[in-house]
C-alpha cells in the first residue's frame, strides 16, 4: 500500500496551516484545523499528530478520503481530544489505587515536564507535597513496620538569585571581607551573652579584654593562638590560648588568656564540672586584665545554646493535621559508598536491594559519591567520566526505585570531595541540575543544609565536624554555678560526644572551627566570607533548633538527644552501616521528640 502522505505545519500568529499540496486539504478543513488549536491549545504541530493519529488505522478502501485534511477526518480528531479530557478530569476526581497526588515547583522543571504536572509548587519555595503508597516500610532493627505517610518537603530557597548566591565564585576572598565577617559573628554572640546574662553585666556592658582594668568585666570574643603566626600543624593548649574581640568592642586586639585557680563555669550542662575550647570558639569570659599583659578569667559563662521548637519538647497546642500529625520513616546513607579497595560499590548496591524492599518514603544521601580521594581515582584507573560513573551507579538504580515506590522522595547533600560537584569549597552549592537529569522526585540540597519533612525541622552536613572539633579542643575544668540540668537521662554533661554536639548549638553554626588546621583544609576547604551560609540560624524564618542533625563522621556511630535535638552519625555505608528515622503517628500527650526514634542498621547481605 502506498505510503499516505503527511501534511506539513507552520505556525504564526493566527495559527494559519500550510500543507505539502494543496489537494490534501479543503477550505472547510482548514478553518476547522484554526478553531481546534485555538478553542484546546494547541499548537499546529500538536494537531497534526493527533490527526496522523486518528487517521493512522483509517481502512483501506477510506485511506485515500482520510488522508486528506477535512472536515470529516478532523472529526475523529475532535472526539479524540474530548476522550483524552473526559479522562484527565477522571483521573482527578478518582485517583487510582495509590494516592500519587504531587505538587512540585514548576519553576524547576523543564518545560515539557512542567506542562504535564498536575499541581504546582509555590515558586521559588522548594516545597513538595506528595502522598505515599499506603503500607510503606519504616527501617528498624526490629524488623520492618507498616506506615501510612504523607511527605510534606520544604527545602532552602530555590529562586535564581538565592542559587546564585550559594554558588558563589572562590578564591577571591579579600582581608577586609574576612574580617568584617568573622567580627559580625562575635558581635551577635555577644548580643546573645548581653540578653542571657544581662544581671552580671555592670552599667558599661561588654568590655575590652586588652584594657588595663582593676574590676571583674565581662568580655565576648573568639578563642584562638597567641600567635598571629602559629604553625600550619599548631595545636591549642593551655600555654598558648588567647581571646580576640572585635573591632566593635576592642578595636580587633588579641590577649592572651589565663584561668584563675577558682575558676567558675556558669551555665554549663549539669555535671560536666568543665567546658572545652578549640580554635573559633566565641566565649564569654568574666575577670579582669590587670597587667596589660593577660586577660585572667576567673569565670566562664557557657554561651545559651540554641533552644528547640516548643512542639519539640511538648505537645502542640493546635497540631497541624496536613504535616506534623504524619508518620513517615527515612533511610540515611552517608558517603564515601564503596572502600577503597574496588570502585564496585558492593555496600551500595546492598543497601539499594534493602531499599527496594523497604521503599522508605524518604531516602537521604550525603556525599562523597565519587570520592577524588579514592585510591583507584586518584591512579586514574576508571574508564568512564564521574558523571556518567554517578549516573550509572546512583540516578539510574535510584530512579527505579522510586519508580517502584510511587510517592517517595530522595534528597542529595555533596560533599567537597565530591568530583561530580563544580563547587568544592565550604559551605558548598547544590548539585547541577545534570546530576539528577531534571528529576522532581530527588531534591538537591546545599552543603550545610536546612529542611523540613512533615513539620520536622532537619539539619545536615557531609563534613565531620565532629572529628575536627575533637582534633582541636582543650578542656577547662572548674566549679559548676547555676548548671542546666538534662531534659532527657540521655543528655548528661559527661558525655563527651554529646559535648561536641553541643558546641554547634551553642556557636549556631555548622562549622564553628576558625582557622582550620592545614591538615584538615581537603576535607573542608572553608570559605570564611561566605560563611552565612554556615549559620544554623542564617534564614529569616529559622527561629529554632533543628529537631533531627544529622552529622556523618568517621567516630563509632550514634544518636543521641541534646537540649531537644537528636543528633544521628550513622557511619559510612562503604563499612556496611546506615541510619533509619522514624517519626511515628500521634498519641494523647506525646511531644515531637518522643515521637522520634533513630537507628543505625547493619547492611545485610
Amino acid at each position: 500500500m502506498k505510503s499516505r502522505p503527511t501534511p506539513n505545519f507552520s505556525k504564526n500568529a493566527s495559527h494559519q496551516l500550510t500543507f505539502l499540496s494543496p489537494r490534501m486539504i479543503d477550505r472547510d478543513g482548514s478553518r476547522t484545523g484554526v478553531s481546534l488549536c485555538k478553542i484546546y491549545n494547541l499548537t499546529p504541530e500538536q494537531l497534526q499528530f493527533k490527526w496522523e493519529a486518528a487517521t493512522f488505522s483509517a481502512a483501506p478502501q477510506r485511506a485515500h478520503e482520510a488522508a486528506r485534511f477535512t472536515m470529516d477526518s478532523l472529526a475523529g480528531v475532535r472526539a479524540q481530544i474530548k476522550r483524552e479530557m473526559a479522562q484527565s478530569n477522571t483521573s482527578k476526581v478518582q485517583p487510582r489505587n495509590f494516592s500519587g497526588a504531587a505538587a512540585v515547583n514548576r519553576a524547576r522543571l523543564p518545560q515539557f515536564m512542567a506542562r504535564n504536572m498536575g499541581n504546582a509548587g509555590r515558586a521559588g519555595t522548594g516545597e513538595v507535597q506528595v502522598k505515599a503508597e499506603p503500607g510503606l516500610d519504616s527501617m528498624s532493627l526490629a524488623g520492618p513496620s507498616r506506615v501510612s505517610s504523607k511527605v510534606v518537603f520544604k527545602g532552602p530557597k530555590m529562586d535564581a538569585s538565592s542559587r546564585k548566591k550559594r554558588g558563589y565564585r572562590y578564591m577571591y576572598e579579600k582581608l577586609n571581607e574576612r574580617s568584617e565577617v568573622l567580627d559580625d559573628r562575635i558581635n551577635e554572640i555577644g548580643d546573645l551573652v548581653r540578653e542571657h546574662y544581662g544581671a552580671l553585666l555592670d552599667e558599661n556592658g561588654l568590655g575590652d579584654p586588652s584594657s588595663v582594668t582593676d574590676e571583674e568585666i565581662v568580655v565576648v570574643g573568639r578563642i584562638t593562638h597567641d600567635s598571629e603566626t602559629p604553625s600550619s600543624t599548631a595545636k591549642l593548649t593551655e600555654a598558648n590560648l588567647a581571646l580576640e574581640s572585635s573591632r566593635m568592642l576592642s578595636g580587633g586586639m588579641r590577649v592572651s588568656l589565663r584561668s584563675d585557680p577558682s575558676l567558675q563555669i556558669r551555665g554549663g550542662p549539669q555535671g560536666a564540672g568543665a567546658v572545652t575550647l578549640f580554635p573559633g570558639a566565641i566565649v564569654a569570659l568574666k575577670g579582669k586584665n590587670g597587667s596589660g599583659h593577660w586577660f585572667s578569667a576567673t569565670e566562664i559563662l557557657v554561651v545559651p545554646s540554641f533552644k528547640g521548637s516548643p512542639t519539640s519538647i511538648s505537645p502542640p497546642s493546635k497540631p497541624d493535621p496536613s504535616s506534623a500529625d504524619s508518620p513517615f520513616s527515612m533511610t540515611i546513607g552517608c558517603g564515601p559508598y564503596t572502600p577503597d579497595t574496588d570502585l564496585k560499590y558492593g555496600p551500595w548496591r546492598s543497601l539499594l536491594n534493602t531499599m527496594k524492599q523497604t521503599k522508605p518514603p524518604v531516602i537521604l544521601l550525603t556525599g562523597p559519591f565519587v570520592d577524588y580521594t579514592h585510591p583507584l581515582v586518584e591512579k586514574g584507573d576508571i574508564d568512564e567520566t564521574p558523571l556518567a560513573l554517578f549516573h550509572r551507579i546512583f540516578l539510574d538504580p535510584l530512579r527505579q526505585l522510586l519508580d517502584s515506590s510511587p510517592g517517595s522522595i530522595a534528597i542529595l547533600i555533596p560533599s567537597v570531595k565530591d568530583l561530580i560537584s563544580s563547587h568544592a569549597v565550604y559551605p558548598q552549592r547544590e548539585f547541577g541540575l545534570e546530576v539528577t537529569k531534571g528529576d522532581p522526585r530527588i531534591h538537591l540540597l546545599p552543603n550545610p543544609t536546612r529542611f523540613s519533612i512533615n513539620g520536622v525541622a532537619f539539619a545536615a552536613t557531609s563534613v565531620d565536624v565532629l572529628a575536627h572539633l575533637r582534633k582541636e579542643e582543650v578542656t577547662k575544668r572548674g566549679q559548676e554555678v547555676d548548671s542546666v540540668p538534662p531534659q532527657t537521662p540521655e543528655d548528661v554533661g559527661t558525655n563527651s560526644m554529646g559535648n561536641l554536639c553541643r558546641h554547634l548549638l551553642q556557636q549556631r553554626s555548622f562549622y564553628p572551627v576558625f582557622p582550620v588546621n592545614n591538615d584538615l583544609t581537603a576535607e573542608v576547604n572553608l570559605d570564611v566570607t561566605h560563611s552565612e551560609g554556615l549559620k544554623l540560624d542564617a534564614e529569616d524564618e529559622v527561629e529554632y533548633a533543628p529537631d533531627v542533625f544529622i552529622l556523618p563522621s568517621k567516630f563509632k556511630q550514634f544518636s543521641k538527644r541534646v537540649n531537644s535535638t537528636l543528633f544521628i552519625n550513622s557511619g559510612s555505608v562503604s563499612k556496611s552501616i546506615y541510619g533509619t528515622l522514624t517519626l511515628s503517628a500521634p498519641e494523647p500527650g506525646a511531644s515531637l521528640s518522643g515521637r522520634l526514634k533513630a537507628e543505625v542498621v547493619k547492611i545485610s547481605g
